[in-house]
């Protein structure tokens, strides 16, 4: 295909070169015709009368050879010091005593020209997965925010001012902690997140024991088949919750078979720990709550928001429109 500014098609040229070959007008008048120089409709008469119509399409432009072209044994040794000792292209040409923008030039074509695609443990590429279709995986995690006294809280006014609010909530009947710090107590969100789609459940709990993951997890999993999304596999790190028989005779009891990430790699799970950081910029440190009552009434719509109309930057689009199920939607 031609690019966007080239004067000829292929149906052009084919024109030109016809009138030239064919009906033997002089090169300089059909060249004047067509907009285009001599030198170029000589080029294209030519290629007619050794390839006929064939002759006319697009050639590749890459050279049949680079003379100048990095060396496989310098590209592998500047592969090798991004993977295992993650440094930048100035400090490889340092060390290999090449430009840095070859450095550079060659990790772009290696695509680990950023750090953030390389994994910090094992040095290798980052892969990235995501399940084809709706329900067959989840994600489940817990995350925790601290309650909000009334008044608000230190983010917006203030350490000192933060500090009398919490105060003022101890004597109102939060109570202390053994080291008599005032306690206003912490809210423990369970999050499930839909690995294809990115659709969001949330509920905020008081603690994080096994029989509430699992009463988030059975609530959960009707709230997606009312959506139409059978739910056949769940995600899970290595807390205490989701390694208790409790929790695998409830992922028995509703049919979804269990998965733990590797310990001590959060990565494997990152897609709701990516969620977590947008819940805490989104809904629970986005403005001013005079009241931690104020903060938990904001976040079903803050979730309703999320999941049908602001726009996933990894899919493009907003969670919800990835469900084929829904009204208006046609599987």
């Amino acid at each position: 295909m031609s690019h966007a500014n080239a004067a000829l098609t292929p149906r052009a040229r084919l024109r030109l070169a016809k009138l030239i070959v064919e009906e033997h007008w002089p090169v300089a008048v059909a060249a004047k015709m067509f907009m285009t120089s001599p030198p170029t409709a000589r080029k294209w008469a030519a290629r007619f009368r050794a390839e006929g119509p064939a002759g006319m399409i697009d050639r590749s432009s890459r050279p049949r050879s680079m003379p100048a072209k990095t060396p496989p044994a310098t590209v592998k040794r500047i592969v090798r010091l991004r993977w295992r000792r993650r440094l930048g292209p100035v400090q490889i040409a340092g060390e290999l005593g090449v430009p840095a923008s070859t450095v550079h030039a060659v990790l772009v074509r290696a695509r680990i020209n950023r750090l953030s695609h390389i994994d910090r443990v094992t040095g290798e590429p980052i892969r990235r997965y995501e399940h084809d279709h709706p329900g067959s995986l989840i994600h489940v995690d817990v995350t925790k925010f601290g309650n909000i006294p009334d008044g608000g809280g230190w983010r917006y006014v203030g350490k000192q001012q933060g500090k009398k609010n919490k105060q003022r909530a101890a004597r109102a009947g939060a109570g202390y902690t053994e080291k008599g710090h005032p306690n206003i107590g912490t809210a423990f969100l369970h999050t499930v997140i839909d690995d294809h789609s990115r659709v969001a459940y949330v509920e905020i709990c008081s603690d994080e024991r096994a029989v509430t993951a699992i009463g988030v997890l059975e609530r959960a999993v009707a709230w997606f088949a009312d959506r139409g999304v059978t739910v056949e596999r769940v995600l899970s790190d290595n807390g205490s919750a989701y390694r208790s028989h409790a929790w695998k005779d409830a992922c028995a009891m509703l049919g979804i078979r269990h998965k733990r990430t590797r310990p001590y790699r959060p990565q494997t799970n990152g897609k709701i720990e990516r969620f977590h950081r947008t819940l805490a910029d989104g809904w629970a440190y986005a403005r001013f709550y005079p009241s931690d009552t104020e903060r938990r009434a904001a976040l079903p719509g803050w979730l309703h928001f999320y999941n049908q109309h602001r726009r996933h930057s990894a899919i493009g689009a907003p969670p919800f429109s990835r469900l084929n199920n829904l009204p208006g939607h046609h599987t």
